[in-house]
């Protein structure tokens, strides 16, 4: 029996690592899920095991319409994020609470503001000094508002 000169393993399940082509399109994927303006809001007013009736969650978040808020909300639900409980009464109730697949992109969410928090804290000196020295006013290029 010949040898090869690399060790050859199976991954086990689970721990397959993901070619670029299939990586990119898990992101693809996972954005088409959080795609729209109010998702993402919503979501964090349902972390942590909260369950929110439909109107707590439209006075949580009063700059969205109501038939916004619904689309969105199905759309979650329909995706496996979000819960939705009816209770059979008058006048009707709906519950919303996440899901457990739901939850865990709290972790995923935390980890992007993180990063979100590390682009402001490199980047902030020295775009604010490549502005200034790219402004017109500070090469003399403008004078009482008439460029020369």
């Amino acid at each position: 029996m010949a040898r090869t000169h690399k060790k050859v393993r199976v991954l086990p399940k689970g721990k397959q690592k993901h070619t670029a082509a299939s990586a990119a399109k898990g992101v693809e994927d996972a954005m088409r899920i959080l795609e729209g303006r109010w998702k993402l809001v919503i979501l964090f007013h349902l972390f942590g095991g909260n369950v929110r009736r439909f109107s707590e969650l439209r006075r949580a978040i009063p700059a969205v319409s109501e038939k916004m808020l619904i689309q969105q909300l199905r759309q979650m639900e329909r995706d496996g994020i979000v819960r939705r409980f009816v209770h059979h009464q008058v006048p009707p109730k709906v519950d919303y609470s996440l899901t457990d697949w739901g939850q865990a992109l709290c972790p995923a969410l935390d980890a992007l503001l993180k990063w979100v928090d590390l682009k402001e804290t490199l980047t902030e000196a020295p775009w604010i000094e490549l502005r200034q020295a790219h402004s017109p006013l500070e090469r003399g290029v403008v004078k009482n508002g008439v460029d020369l």
